[in-house]
């Protein structure tokens, strides 16, 4: 199995409440990972890693309205940490693009919301796709919907064609007015759907 040189979190989005924060931070000391946290004068939290006395990384979650926000780049060499920074992108549903460096090539894994969604090998200039989630229930859903509307319209168009039957056949002005403003009703609502 090829060894992994280095853990890059090239693009990383987190957004804790205060609650998450505290669990991060617990989650890491569970993992036995040194780790210190600074908390800064407008209330940043910076949590810096090492790994026998080198530092290893720094995370800079900025204070937001009703949290923490962490926007940035890491980098990992130390397998176990970057190990528990992929878990906790996933528990706290994250979204990263996160490439995995190892001798000549490198994983490229894309999250969304925790969970990966695509994963490329990079190697020597040429990508591959690995793997790419698929939304086949989404898919189906957004399908089965379109074929809903599809259907009123076509509800719609008869009961447009009656009313226009009807009118042609009015005597009186009175009639006339009530199907007009139901022919207005059911014009909006074609566009609405049409739309």
């Amino acid at each position: 199995m090829a060894q992994r040189l280095a853990t890059v979190y090239v693009q990383t989005r987190l957004t804790l409440s205060e609650t998450e924060m505290m669990e991060f931070a617990q989650w890491f000391a569970e993992q036995q990972i040194n780790m210190q946290v600074k908390v800064t004068e407008n209330g940043n939290h910076e949590m810096s890693f090492a790994d026998d006395l080198v530092q290893e990384g720094l995370l800079t979650f900025e204070r937001v309205a009703g949290g923490y926000l962490f926007h940035g780049t890491c980098r990992f060499t130390n397998p176990k940490l970057a190990n528990a920074m992929r878990k906790a992108v996933s528990m706290y549903k994250g979204d990263a693009i996160v490439h995995r460096i190892y001798a000549g090539y490198t994983m490229v894994y894309h999250y969304v919301g925790g969970t990966a969604i695509k994963i490329i090998e990079s190697k020597a200039g040429e990508e591959k796709l690995v793997y790419e989630y698929k939304d086949t229930l989404g898919q189906l859903q957004r399908l089965f919907d379109k074929n809903h509307v599809e259907a009123a319209i076509q509800v719609t168009n008869i009961e447009i064609n009656e009313l226009l039957d009807a009118r042609i056949v009015c005597t009186t002005e009175l009639e006339k007015a009530v199907i007009d403003r139901q022919l207005a009703h059911l014009t909006k609502t074609l566009f609405t759907l049409e739309a």
